[in-house]
């Protein structure tokens, strides 16, 4: 994603009139000058958005460490002119960054001392701004939900353990695999969640005394239950309690010496950080590029160095060295052994996905579960999406946890009305992570004509609750079960929609379950098409993306691909815009990136559709470039979850069925459940940086019914950015960026309010 971030800068800098360098070869080519600090153009970021790595290249550099290399850099830069700096690397690098800054001053005098600079040079350069961009796989830095990197490399070890999951489950072996993360469990953390692995070790929560016979314990217990695989995730600095380091290969020796069990270890290594950078990535490194840029108009000498980074899904600057020593403080309190405080200063992000582990991966024995007497019923809704299973095997086994019976209804409300539902068990959804599509099976059928047979049902199993995951369709079945609420007693029972579209166009949720597979498929189709084009010469081609009437997928895919247009119902436009756009065609065909990338979401225009747009970018494009077009259709739909998609639906998931749980309690009297306000029938959405529950009814006014979208929509801020990138004139509101804020040390009740 770093390429990515680049490209965004020198763009964004370009665009607002700035002279943009490129410095090589990390600090090592600032102490170095020369041909390491080199202008850039518009053209120098072409085609690296689906590079992985950075063209720029990055170094450890010993010299920077030292005044004289600082001195040297500082003289290097002058030479230049150059007196903003815009840094991505890791906390080692943004601490030298912030050093380098507070000795700028004194680095001049002492340049001019020496006679290598003039007093005017002083004066004119005075001060350095710095605005950091974190990149790293670990995920480690504080203040940050996600660094650059980090989405990739979840990718590259779920395709990993995916593809070991199919030779473990024929060959009944246990597979100890060791993720990157020195000093930070993230990465291991996060894909144990994401693939359901049997234990995990990490080197913030280090496993309890005797840890050794709890997991053998487990391993057995697992393989009795006719689990044919055992997964062990480990990252390359787990330790016990004692500060002990537990390697890969003493977990392999551990596990055949007391078991018995074929066991093999996979070291990942360094296939993490390579690799195309996932959708997520591009999208965030583009955001991020572009905020840094605008943070560096407006810094001034009083303002301290930022970084911009990411929480929920709102940009925000934070002081960098705020950022810094909380990072650290993490470490001292690792060192120290105090590992709750050391989870706690990770952030509520990392405290969750511990929470949600453990919650989900071990069972307790029969007789240690609550009992409640409650049945409640999961389906899934609408089109398929991937994660949807995820988040299946999140609510039967938190619904299992909390001591209710867990029903499965089959193929929808359809389903329910025939009487298709049985109880589901904690083995049952065993492995259903990685699975794509809807394993219950979905319907779009609305339970409007069905409503007399589902309420025979859910009085026939007693049903108290239910909880639909699924898209636009699953929250119309809402309304029409709430609607019929007068009519039927049984429909009196909590209700819960957890999103899940690939179209992401759900009122009351930034995000749903399976947009994000989505986007990665059609990224990847993208950069393939692209590489045909470049290939080619003076080809340009027209690409038609799902999504309903909602350009989520259009507008991001663009982004994401480094598409020249995107073309959506929610912005209209005329012929003089499709002129416009062929026209920038035709000048960039002149330049030296001689290829074009136009997507159109499927239903953004009723007449303008994409044979329309394709004979008319053919015919004014004569002479000058020739067009293809293609319609990506179901293969949006389906494919692996993205590591994204497991988690969120996981988490989500879990989320929703102890809110479930809670209106049980709440709503039970005189021995029945019985709810029939309108906030026991709500939609668990992502709203920019907290998970929140909200009355369906209420999102009625929020809700464009007649083409299935909400009536105000996050993304469309982002449009102004993908022009930008893709060279067109056009305002950016800056209003949206971030504010300088605190870092701010949440107490352990916030973690409870629920960040992704």
């Amino acid at each position: 994603g770093m390429n990515a971030a680049v490209r965004a800068v020198v763009r964004m800098g370009i665009y607002v009139k700035a002279k943009v360098y490129f410095v090589y070869e990390g600090y090592q080519g600032m102490v170095d000058g020369g041909d390491n600090i080199v202008e850039v153009s518009w053209e120098s970021v072409s085609s690296i958005l689906q590079v992985g790595g950075t063209v720029i290249g990055s170094a450890r550099c010993k010299s920077f460490r030292t005044r004289e290399g600082r001195l040297q850099a500082a003289y290097n830069l002058v030479q230049r002119g150059i007196t903003n700096l815009c840094v991505i690397g890791g906390d080692g690098s943004l601490t030298g960054a912030n050093l380098f800054r507070e000795e700028w001053s004194g680095l001049l005098e002492e340049l001019a001392q020496k006679g290598k600079i003039d007093e005017e040079a002083v004066k004119k350069y005075a001060y350095l701004n710095i605005v950091g961009m974190v990149g790293s796989i670990d995920n480690d830095f504080c203040g940050t939900d996600m660094t650059i990197g980090t989405d990739s490399a979840l990718h590259r070890i779920i395709e990993v353990v995916d593809a070991i999951m199919t030779t473990a489950q024929s060959h009944q072996r246990t597979f100890v695999l060791e993720v990157m993360g020195r000093h930070c469990g993230y990465l291991a953390l996060v894909s144990a969640l994401a693939c359901g692995a049997d234990w995990v070790f990490i080197p913030e929560y280090p496993p309890e005394e005797g840890w050794e016979d709890s997991m053998c314990v487990k391993l057995s217990e697992n393989r009795a239950r006719k689990k044919r695989l055992n997964i062990i995730i480990v990252a390359e600095g787990a330790i016990d309690c004692h500060n002990k380091p537990i390697t890969s290969e003493k977990v392999k020796d551990l596990v055949v010496q007391r078991l018995g069990f074929d066991t093999r270890v996979t070291i990942l290594g360094h296939v993490q950080r390579g690799g195309t950078p996932s959708a997520f990535d591009r999208i965030l490194a583009s955001r991020m590029g572009v905020e840094a840029v605008l943070a560096l108009l407006e810094a001034t000498p009083a303002t301290p160095a930022c970084v911009v980074s990411l929480s929920g899904n709102q940009a925000v600057r934070l002081p960098l060295m705020e950022c810094v020593q909380m990072t650290q403080e993490v470490q001292k309190a690792m060192d120290e052994g105090r590992f709750v405080e050391a989870v706690r200063l990770r952030g509520r992000s990392f405290e969750n996905n511990l929470n949600t582990y453990k919650l989900l991966s071990h069972k307790k024995p029969d007789a240690e579960l609550p009992k409640t007497n409650f049945n409640v019923a999961v389906l899934n809704v609408g089109a398929p999406a991937a994660g949807m299973n995820a988040a299946v095997r999140a609510a039967v086994r938190v619904g299992i946890t909390e001591g209710h019976k867990m029903f499965a209804v089959i193929d929808g409300f359809e389903g329910f009305a025939r009487g298709k539902i049985k109880e589901i068990s904690w083995g049952d959804v065993g492995g259903w992570t990685g699975q794509g599509g809807s394993i219950l099976g979905t319907k779009r059928t609305l339970p409007a004509k069905y409503l007399e047979k589902i309420a025979d049902q859910m009085r026939t199993n007693n049903i108290n609750a239910l909880m639909v995951i699924g898209g636009f369709e699953a929250y119309l079945g809402l309304l029409e079960l709430s609607a019929a609420r007068e009519k039927y007693d049984e429909f009196c029972v909590p209700m819960v929609m957890v999103p899940a579209t690939v179209s992401n166009n759900v009122p009351g949720s930034d995000f749903s379950i399976g947009a994000d597979t989505a986007l990665n498929t059609i990224t990847d189709t993208c950069d393939r098409i692209k590489q045909s084009a470049s290939g080619t010469k003076r080809r340009v081609f027209i690409i038609e993306t799902m999504g309903g009437y909602c350009g989520y997928l259009a507008n991001m895919g663009a982004l994401a691909a480094g598409a020249d247009a995107a073309y959506i119902f929610e912005e209209q436009f005329d012929i003089r815009e499709l002129q416009a756009n062929v026209e920038h065609l035709t000048e960039k065909m002149k330049t030296s990136i001689q290829r074009g990338l136009v997507l159109r979401n499927e239903n953004c225009n009723e007449n303008y559709t994409t044979d329309f747009i394709y004979q008319l970018y053919s015919e004014e494009g004569k002479g000058v470039f020739d067009c293809r077009k293609n319609v990506l259709g179901h293969m949006q739909q389906g494919g692996a979850p993205s590591p994204f998609d497991r988690n969120f639906g996981t988490k989500i998931s879990a989320k929703a069925m102890q809110w479930i749980s809670k209106k049980l309690k709440e709503t039970y009297r005189k021995g029945k459940v019985f709810a029939n306000t309108d906030d026991s029938v709500c939609l668990l959405g992502m709203r920019r940086r907290n998970l929140v529950f909200q009355p369906v009814a209420e999102l009625k006014t929020e809700t464009d019914f007649v083409h299935r979208i909400p009536k105000e929509q996050w993304w469309l801020k982002l449009r102004p950015l993908m022009k930008i990138l893709a060279k067109y004139k056009t305002s950016y509101d800056v209003s949206d960026s971030g504010q300088l804020e605190h870092v701010a040390m949440h107490s352990p009740k916030e973690a409870e309010t629920g960040a992704i």
